[in-house]
């Protein structure tokens, strides 16, 4: 999502909290999470974007347009690898985390 290619900055962020999920599997299911840059992490965990099935990053317009300028998720931004698998997590995201509506 951020391009972003230094490994030490990066963080497995869940797309369904590890508090959330039912069972082990869930927890440790590799197409429950993203490799997200810190404050990216922390903006996804709060719900002021969330990713939509086609890969496309979504901003809460609670988040306004300075902070989407500041935090580089301008028009456009998407997540570089989605599979089919990580949409079951992305809806629960939408729905349950999402402040978008």
């Amino acid at each position: 999502m951020t391009g972003l290619g230094v490994r030490e900055l990066l963080r497995a962020s869940h797309i369904k909290p590890w508090a959330e999920c039912e069972t082990d599997a869930e927890r440790l299911d590799v197409f429950n999470g993203f490799l997200l840059e810190a404050r990216i992490d922390a903006v996804f965990d709060q719900g002021f974007v969330t990713v939509a099935d086609d890969g496309r990053v979504v901003a809460a317009a609670e988040l306004g347009t300075d902070a989407r300028e500041l935090l580089g998720l301008n028009e456009g931004r998407r997540v570089a690898w989605l599979d089919q698998q990580h949409r079951a997590y992305l809806a629960w995201h939408r729905s349950r985390v999402f402040r978008g509506g």
